[in-house]
């Protein structure tokens, strides 16, 4: 992924496990962002481009299999003269605890590094220490700036504007205090300023220099237009308008239901998000910030997994893992827009990445547009292959003619060939497996085997001058190979474990390699620097003398080596070719290139592309469309599920359509074009076919007296002739002439909650198609309300019943929870019976569901074997001053139960048990209360209390009368027992 800038990505931090390991890791920034050869399969997010990471590796007195301690180097450059370059040594003292660096050269003719070392403790996981160094003469010496930013201030990270390398920010540790530290001054002097939000990742305008866009731990984004001196949180509604411009007519979501968190990719022109239909994941694609459509990958294509490649040359690449595989992707190549796509190759090898990431066995080769390395697997055997044509075709790799001690190498394809590792490293100045370069067009580096199939044992290092065609060994064991001046020369360092003082130097594209002593000690190499864009002729080499010293920065001039300016005789042309043919996508490309053993310094400028005339066009300059398979004659047939028509968005607007003829050319001109260039042709008449309603928001629900806008979509039929008429299943419903007249959907609101039937019918004169959903149509539930006796017999069924407000919401589910149990009752309906099996005091609880809305009561049940009830009478004129709340007959109810335990302590847990409630009066009798079940039981009448005897009764009576007696408010109640007079205080009787 290509970005500006952001934070950098960590990988898993150990602690030093003995005496041989150190966690030191360098994290490298520069100020130019495109550093030419990209694996691009290696699929992260929010990945920095410009600020990675260089783990460094452990130390072990045994050298690694093939590898030799410093003496022993391959015959090959054992036995040579050894030269000196002209280096120079600082060493960051005070920082010997410090575990991880990150850097940033300027570049671009300025000579200031800035780096930033900390302490990273790995038992609280947090920085606790840090420096910020200065370097203003290439890394020559360093200035210490920690009294300029505050001693005591903890910094985390380091960001520069991609526009302007005078402005450098630095974050603070948000664990101590949440700021950041501004210069515009390439960091000769600092600001603070202070934030009110934690930072997780910072994105820089690629053209607005102050323009910045901040991501908050707490999942905000900020914006600011002042380099960071001001933020403003940016508001949802207003990233969606900016994306679609915010136009009347794309307000409205162009597809149905929600976009899946975390789905959106943005690169160069193309626009993807991916939203769930009918239990499958559909991917939309907007090509120049316009309308979004459906990706359209071959029918029977089930993706589990997308990832999106590339979008260079305005063409999308993306890996598909289908339903039935696991550890491989197909690769798929679009046309301009990205919608249409056809298979590029099958069965890529892919792999998990350090940060979880998806990484696809796909090297794009830099400089030379349209050549790609992949990893296929083959009958269980990962094999290499190369095109030169966008994946038109691919061939296995020629393995050399020669090992590296000149004997010959017996390897005959299919079943021998050359393989290669195409990881690339996460930091753009230490090396990876294999490498290439903008400025050294047809020049390949990597790392690999000759074999049956790709392994990791015996590797060896291979390089190709000719862009693939063939190939030589330069090395027998792994090294770090770096471009130097413009990628005139190359500069290759051991990958060991163990200290080293020697590089190498070829400037003949590899062929003879001469050894160069960097330093009087040798040193662990943790990571090499080099100046954005090689335009001098500086590296910087980060390591330690010993594992518990400080970091040691070796900078190393090559001035001495190149001591004049290139001219145009130190040039020859190259012609890239494919196995000798020179028309490679319709087009013949002539590179210029140093002649061998020329050591002069190449400007900017100098690497130069020349194109000549396009070819005439033959069949290999074309592709298959979408829809089309390539046959062993190498021609193009539609497949058996291919309608022509039926793909083609003209015939659902319009009358005519391009009918493809199979083919998509190149760059080629005249020749065989005309037969295979599509032709415009009056689209088929045809029945509408694959009629799809849906609602904007991808729901079957809407909310009373609020738009529901309607979704209707024609995968075939002539558009033009086909009327639409939608139902609403209320008793309304509207025709349209044609389907173009409702891309931005059909509104509708409705005034009564229910279930309705909407149905949408498209017509022509050839026949329809119809299409029907079901939308609930509901109103928010306010409240619950449950109904049930406070008493009830063992084993005999009692109605549980519920009231809701409002009453009519539409289609509510009921859950109904009894005790303990984990798994409710499901029920539409708002009554159920029930019985209980135990005696005790049982609880229910119930909940209604509406839409997004879950509201729910719960009452309490005592259960006996046996009992008596009888009716409780109260004076007509109690109800007199109720003012009408529940508050008020729960204090009723509360009094009379306290007068009644003065009279006998067995009512008192009769009583506490029956959790007694007074119903609603009126002045002129009682309506009876569910407190009890009134059902017939075979016992005594009607209960709405139990009494236990008749005496207990005559109490209870005697009682109510007092109430009588005294004031309705503010008076105290009284009972005589044998045991005297009691008061009940505060009483509301």
């Amino acid at each position: 992924t290509k970005t500006a800038s952001g934070r950098p990505t960590n990988v898993s931090r150990l602690p030093p496990q003995g005496p041989h390991t150190s966690p030191f890791r360098l994290n490298v920034t520069e100020n130019n962002t495109d550093d030419g050869g990209n694996k691009i399969g290696d699929v992260t997010e929010n990945e920095d481009r410009n600020v990675s990471s260089w783990r460094r590796s452990a130390r072990s007195t045994e050298t690694w299999s093939g590898f030799r301690p410093e003496g022993g180097e391959d015959a090959s450059v054992s036995d040579q003269e050894e030269f000196h370059l002209t280096s120079s040594t600082f060493a960051l003292t005070e920082d010997t605890a410090h575990n991880q660096a990150m850097v940033h050269w300027s570049g671009q003719n300025s000579s200031v590094i800035l780096m930033l070392t900390k302490y990273y403790d790995f038992n609280s996981g947090r920085v606790t220490e840090s420096s910020l160094w200065r370097s203003t003469d290439y890394g020559t010496t360093y200035e210490k700036l920690n009294e300029k930013v505050g001693t005591k201030t903890i910094l985390s990270y380091l960001y520069v504007s991609p526009n302007n390398k005078m402005k450098i920010m630095l974050l603070t540790d948000p664990e101590v205090e949440s700021s950041l530290l501004i210069s515009l001054d390439e960091g000769a002097s600092y600001q603070k300023y202070s934030l009110s939000f934690d930072i997780l990742s910072l994105l820089f305008h690629p053209e607005q220099e102050d323009w910045i866009l901040a991501y908050s731990h707490d999942q905000k984004l900020y914006v600011s237009v002042e380099f960071g001196r001001r933020w403003q949180l940016v508001h949802d509604n207003y990233i969606t308008c900016k994306l679609q411009n915010c136009s009347d007519g794309n307000k409205s979501k162009p597809f149905p239901g929600f976009i899946i968190p975390n789905s959106l990719v943005v690169q160069d022109e193309y626009v993807f998000i991916q939203v769930p239909v009918g239990g499958q994941s559909v991917h939309y694609v907007s090509y120049k910030r316009n309308a979004f459509y459906p990706m359209k990958l071959p029918k029977y294509t089930l993706p589990k997994d997308l990832q999106i490649i590339s979008t260079d040359d305005n063409q999308v690449v993306a890996a598909i893992q289908d339903w039935h595989q696991n550890d491989s992707y197909n690769l798929y190549m679009s046309e301009s827009r990205g919608l249409f796509f056809t298979l590029m190759l099958e069965d890529v090898v892919s792999s998990g990445g350090p940060e979880g990431n998806i990484m696809i066995d796909l090297y794009e080769v830099a400089g030379i547009k349209g050549v790609f390395l992949s990893n296929k697997v083959v009958e269980n055997q990962v094999k290499t292959y190369i095109t030169y044509n966008k994946g038109r075709d691919w061939r296995l790799l020629q393995a050399p003619a020669t090992d590296l001690q000149g004997n010959k190498v017996y390897c005959e394809q299919p079943y021998c060939s050359l393989h290669l590792h195409l990881h690339v490293s996460e930091n753009p100045y230490t090396s990876g497996n294999i490498v290439s370069k903008d400025s050294a067009p047809g020049i390949i580096l990597a790392s690999g085997v000759v074999g049956p199939e790709l392994t990791n044992a015996n590797v060896s290092i291979f390089i190709t001058s000719d862009a693939g065609n063939t190939w030589r060994e330069v090395f027998q064991e792994e090294y770090s190979v770096f471009f130097l001046n413009q990628g005139g020369s190359l500069v290759a360092i051991r990958h060991t474990p163990l200290p080293i003082r020697h590089i190498w130097l070829s400037f003949d594209e590899g062929r003879n390699w001469d050894k160069y002593s960097f330093t009087s000690s040798p040193l662990y190499v943790d990571g090499v620097l080099g100046e954005p864009g090689e335009d001098t002729l500086i590296m910087t080499i980060f390591g330690h003398f010993s594992h518990r010293s400080e970091w040691q920065l070796v900078k190393i001039d090559f001035r001495s080596i190149f001591q004049q300016q290139c001219t145009s005789d130190d040039y020859l042309t190259w012609q890239l070719h494919n196995e000798g043919e020179v028309c490679i996508m319709g087009m013949k490309r002539i590179f210029q290139k140093l002649k061998a053993n020329v050591r002069c310094v190449k400007a900017r400028d100098q690497y130069i592309s020349q194109m000549s005339d396009s070819c005439l066009c033959t069949e290999a300059d074309f592709e298959c469309d979408y829809g089309f398979e390539r046959q062993i004659d190498g021609t193009c047939a539609p497949a058996f599920w291919f309608i022509h028509s039926a793909t083609s968005r003209d015939c659902i607007t319009g009358d005519s359509f391009l009918n493809t003829t199979g083919s998509l050319s190149n760059n080629c001109t005249e020749g065989n074009l005309l037969k295979y260039i599509p032709r415009r042709q009056k689209c088929p008449s045809q029945a509408p076919r694959g009629l799809q309603l849906f609602t904007s928001e991808g729901t079957l629900v809407a909310t009373l007296g609020k738009n529901v806008t309607f979704l209707v979509f024609l995968e075939e039929g002539l558009g033009s002739m086909t009327s639409i008429t939608v139902d609403f299943g209320d008793g309304t419903a509207i025709s349209y002439v044609n389907i173009s007249s409702i891309d931005d959907g059909v509104k509708h609101i409705y005034s009564k909650v229910g279930i309705y039937q909407v149905s949408a019918t498209a017509n022509n004169a050839l026949g329809f198609d119809r299409v029907v959903l079901y939308l609930h149509v509901s109103c928010q539930l306010e409240q619950v309300q449950l109904s049930a006796p406070s008493v009830v017999i063992k084993n005999k069924a009692v109605n549980l019943t519920t009231v809701l407000q409002p009453s009519d919401v539409g289609t509510v589910t009921y859950y109904w929870w009894f005790d303990n149990k984990t798994e409710p009752v499901v029920t539409l309906s708002g009554a159920m019976p029930f019985s209980f099996s135990k005696e005790g005091t049982h609880t229910v609880t119930v909940q209604a569901s509406v839409g997004n809305t879950v509201h729910q009561d719960q009452k309490r049940v005592a259960v006996y074997d046996y009992f008596r009830s009888h009716v409780l009478a109260f004076s007509s004129n109690l109800d007199e001053l109720n003012p009408g709340v529940s508050e008020w007959r729960e204090d009723i109810a509360r009094v009379v139960k306290n007068c009644m335990v003065q009279v006998s302590s067995s009512a008192a847990e009769l009583l506490y048990n029956l959790g007694l409630r007074m119903c609603s009066f009126s002045p002129s009798f009682c309506f009876k209360a569910p407190l009890v079940d009134s059902s017939d039981s075979g016992h005594s009448g009607t209960a709405v209390i139990m009494l236990v005897s008749v005496v207990l009764m005559g109490l209870a009576a005697f009682v109510i009368y007092k109430f009588k007696r005294y004031k309705i408010l503010g008076t105290s109640c009284s009972t005589k027992t044998q045991g005297g007079e009691s008061e009940i205080r505060n009483a509301r009787c």
